[in-house]
């Protein structure tokens, strides 16, 4: 799964916790709710409109669970890599929502959930998840799959395309996100990937496996903890005033 370093944790959650995930670290906006046993969500490909649109979002997948915010137990978020902006917004959202409640989050690695979409949707052994970082550069992780996770192979880091090398790759390696797109080029890493046109972007909904194992592994924690992921050093997020 994601690369989160093991965070103790004396957060209780119930043995089947009501898991809410969000994401807008990309141009797609997508939230999904994990309750009694069932999958709800929702996605759109909607550039400079998350904002507007994810909350409305949560709301209608609430109201077809029959739920309020006060049944979810687990906020679920977007760490990034990803758009500065669309990180941002994943993070400020969730802290609102967080301190609204007093939930305790998990994050995500967006690049996790794509590989980890690709594997359920594809079966794919092994995927190289590529976002287009801009400015010449991707994002970029590779992962292999575990006990049904998307596990991380190696780092995440943000490099140039001809930087951009596999870590003990197998035979079929799937190849996912927006980076393959804008650096076509990197499909002929290890003699040629197998490139998936279902998966453009992280989704919500791929993340709930990941944050059931992350509970499982002791990543949940308060909201004070919160941690997005930029990958570029000279960014870094802002607590609320009295939260430092």
């Amino acid at each position: 799964m994601s690369d989160m370093s093991q965070t103790p944790s004396a957060i209780q959650l119930s043995a089947n916790p009501v898991i809410l995930a969000l994401d807008t670290c990309t141009e797609a906006c997508s939230a999904a709710l994990w309750a009694n046993g069932q999958l709800y969500a929702d996605m759109a490909d909607a550039p400079r409109e998350h904002s507007q649109r994810l909350l409305p979002m949560i709301d209608a997948l609430l109201t077809d669970a029959g739920l309020t915010l006060a049944d979810v137990d687990l906020l679920a978020y977007g760490r990034g890599p990803g758009s500065f902006t669309g990180i941002r917004i994943c993070t400020s959202m969730t802290q609102g929502l967080a301190l609204a409640r007093d939930l305790p989050v998990i994050g995500i690695s967006t690049l996790a959930a794509m590989a980890q979409q690709v594997m359920q949707q594809e079966g794919a052994p092994e995927v190289l998840a590529a976002i287009d970082a801009r400015m010449g550069e991707v994002y970029m992780g590779q992962f292999k799959l575990v006990n049904g996770l998307a596990t991380l192979v190696g780092e995440e880091q943000v490099c140039p395309p001809e930087l951009v090398a596999l870590v003990d790759a197998g035979s079929q390696v799937y190849a996912c996100g927006t980076g393959f797109d804008a650096y076509p080029q990197l499909l002929e890493l290890n003699g040629g990937l197998v490139a998936s046109d279902k998966v453009k972007f992280p989704s919500a909904a791929a993340m709930i496996e990941l944050a059931k194992a992350g509970i499982a592994l002791g990543q949940v924690t308060s909201v004070d903890d919160l941690e997005p992921v930029y990958l570029r050093d000279t960014v870094a997020w802002k607590k609320l005033p009295g939260r430092e």
